[in-house]
């Protein structure tokens, strides 16, 4: 976890409480080698690696003995201490064939579906063991929220990989959006200057509606427990802060990716660090005195 999404790792390691760490931890590296067994290669391949990996899980959510793997050993372990990820995993394995078939979004509507298929199910993972609600429906103000903040984050993800994926020879954009402004899908893998300028648009266009998802997530740290809190006010700004480096790259990710700025994102952090330090030093003064605590 640390290799892949350092922000994210440090954010768990400074904010969360420590028994909370190594099961957060645990499904982020799940969910990432799940991702790099279906990401790459031709259909057919990926299809039968989830296949294949969906049977070397199941054994991990139900059997006695552990796995040899070493990250489906961890996944095992976290199950047993937080018997609800179970229901979560499968939930997103059954999403996973949609990641395993993608080549790209015909239409917006193609985008949310796989929001709603897998990468809200990915999320979920870690977020249910914030708040776990196996059963909460569609109208639930956590899973809500954790809906906006994955949408945000799934297209400004997009956004930022653009120069990766086109070379790939898919992207995260919706067809509908490239006609509606004019860029042409061939000219985003040739990495033609022709189509710069049409692409800030698109930018603009698609990082405007990222930014609308992330205000809709801005409630979802007073859902958790204060304990809880600066670990999502964290998660959530700093997507906002790599929001902002993608607007600002503008035209120019058809030739490199972007990413949050380092000493803001610093500050996020260290300004979190501060709230979380304070809150477990007014706890444990609670526990000691014997003050009633939630």
């Amino acid at each position: 976890m640390r290799k892949f999404a350092l922000h994210e790792y440090v954010a768990v390691r400074l904010l969360l409480p420590a028994r909370l760490q190594p099961p957060v931890i645990a499904a982020v590296a799940y969910m990432h080698r799940t991702d790099e067994l279906i990401d790459t290669g031709e259909m057919s391949v990926r299809q039968a690696a989830l296949r294949s990996w969906a049977e070397r899980t199941a054994p991990a959510l139900e059997a006695d003995e552990p796995p040899a793997d070493h990250t489906l050993l961890a996944l095992w372990d976290s199950v047993r201490r937080h018997p609800h990820m179970a229901a979560r995993v499968r939930a997103f394995l059954a999403g996973a064939p949609v990641e395993a078939a993608w080549t790209g979004f015909d239409t917006e509507a193609d985008f949310q579906d796989y929001v709603d298929r897998y990468a809200l199910p990915a999320l979920m993972l870690t977020a249910s063991l914030l708040a776990p609600r196996p059963d909460a429906g569609a109208d639930d103000p956590f899973a809500a929220g954790c809906r906006a903040l994955i949408e945000g984050w799934q297209r400004c993800d997009f956004l930022a990989d653009l120069a990766e994926d086109a070379a790939h020879g898919r992207i995260g954009i919706p067809q509908d959006e490239l006609l509606r402004h004019g860029v042409k899908f061939e000219d985003l893998r040739s990495t033609s200057q022709a189509c710069v300028p049409a692409l800030e648009h698109l930018v603009r266009s698609q990082t405007d509606r990222a930014e609308t998802a992330l205000a809709a997530c801005r409630d979802l740290p007073s859902l958790v427990a204060v304990e809880y809190r600066p670990f999502l006010d964290a998660l959530v700004g700093v997507q906002e802060l790599r929001l902002a480096a993608v607007r600002r790259k503008g035209g120019d990710l058809l030739y490199r990716e972007a990413g949050p700025a380092p000493m803001a994102s610093v500050a996020v952090l260290t300004r979190q660090f501060r709230r979380a330090w304070a809150h477990r030093r007014r706890r444990s003064h609670d526990i000691s005195s014997g003050t009633s605590i939630r």
